[in-house]
């Protein structure tokens, strides 16, 4: 059975993956064995796969503003001819976020994170779709959120793009499903992230708030995330498609 859970001679995709909770589940498919590619906009990013290539299998850097569909293209392309012409396995986990209250959020910033948290979702999924189409197998993994379940306050743009991610991930996973192309999400709960730091200052109430309602009396780490996506860009999950997996220490059951 542990075999099941190998992803040795598996090739993958990680946009989002120079830093943070990206960076970690890059980490636990590379360690599984596979090989990768970062997509991300900041410089960052050949550092970072250098750093996760120095042992085990190769990692590849390709830098991106995935806000640019034109560029988000090139990046596809570019990211399959460095794994050979094959991809099995991408993770859409590029994201941004602001925090502020509704009627004063700004117009470019509303635009920016749903381009990039949401439509980049899709036009990454409808390219390297085509290439998993063709070869009759892949596994698609998103990030989604805790606000793809719950709309929290002062995210407006963030709630609404991660409650798309959800959608789409059933929509395609209904679309591709019986082609072999299983489709999933991971929502992380509350984490310890640059994205979540800035809630203590910005809104200590609902900080405290949500601490006080995980069981587990802990916000998440970046090293929570890596069983899941192991779990579900391996042969593990092959009979799983259309769902989405909280990772939150117990807070939706609370």
């Amino acid at each position: 059975m542990i075999s099941k859970f190998s992803l040795e001679h598996k090739t993958a995709i990680v946009t989002g993956g120079a830093k943070g909770l990206c960076y970690s589940m890059a980490e636990a498919l590379h360690e599984a064995g596979a090989v990768v590619v970062l997509v991300d906009v900041l410089d960052l990013v050949e550092e970072s796969a250098a750093r996760l290539g120095a042992c085990g299998a190769p990692v590849y850097a390709v830098k991106a503003d995935l806000s640019d569909t034109a560029r988000l293209r090139e990046a596809c392309g570019e990211s399959v001819a460095l794994l050979g012409g094959r991809v099995d396995i991408l993770l859409n986990g590029a994201g941004i976020q602001y925090r502020c209250p509704a009627e004063d959020f700004p117009e470019d910033r509303w635009r920016r994170i749903l381009d990039i948290n949401l439509s980049a979702v899709f036009f990454m999924s409808q390219e390297i779709g085509k290439q998993m189409l063709k070869q009759g197998r892949g596994k698609i993994i998103n990030v989604a959120s805790m606000t793809s379940f719950m709309a929290s306050v002062m995210i407006p743009a963030y709630a609404a793009s991660k409650a798309g991610v959800a959608q789409i991930t059933k929509a395609l996973s209904n679309e591709w499903a019986g082609k072999g192309i299983c489709v999933n999400a991971i929502a992380p709960g509350y984490m310890n992230t640059e994205l979540t730091r800035d809630m203590k200052l910005v809104n200590p109430t609902q900080y405290e708030e949500i601490s006080g309602r995980i069981p587990m009396g802990r916000w998440g780490e970046p090293e929570d995330l890596k069983g899941v996506v192991v779990f579900l860009a391996s042969e593990a999950s092959d009979y799983i498609s259309g769902i989405v997996v909280p990772v939150d220490g117990g807070y939706l059951g609370k």
